[in-house]
């Protein structure tokens, strides 16, 4: 109870200065959404060619194009976040043709470890499906 009303004075505070409200403000509602207990903010773990055709990252499918951007690209587009390792909370959002992602047989939380790590905690192995391979360049 101590620890809430202090947050709470905390944030109040910082609402009150102008500059630091807005990034606080957007800060905030970002970290709530992607830490928020059972969200939802990475869909799926997927493949993506970054930052150059033929070199290949894990990616997270983060919903579909949305507002106005969803007027200017066909329906057939995903919105997906590039994380950086080792820190993933840094990054790139793009849109991309849902034909140049491929989804990978692995979580969230297993493809997170894998990019934290740096590619050392490797996730276990999954038998082949018949899935395209990222040996061939999708479309871009």
């Amino acid at each position: 109870i101590l620890g809430q009303r202090m947050l709470r004075v905390w944030e109040a505070i910082l609402r009150r200065i102008p500059v630091v409200n807005s990034l606080y403000g957007g800060v905030k509602q970002i970290s709530d959404t992607l830490f928020r207990p059972g969200g939802q903010a990475f869909r799926k773990a997927v493949l993506v060619q970054w930052p150059q055709p033929g070199s290949w990252t894990i990616a997270f499918v983060t919903g579909a194009p949305g507002g106005d951007v969803a007027n200017h690209l066909d329906i057939n587009y995903v919105s997906v976040y590039v994380p950086t390792t080792p820190n993933p909370t840094g990054g790139y959002f793009v849109m991309l043709p849902r034909s140049a992602v491929v989804e990978l047989d692995m979580s969230v939380d297993e493809a997170l470890k894998y990019i934290i790590s740096m590619g050392v905690a490797v996730p276990a192995r999954v038998p082949p499906r018949a899935a395209p391979r990222a040996t061939k360049t999708p479309p871009m």
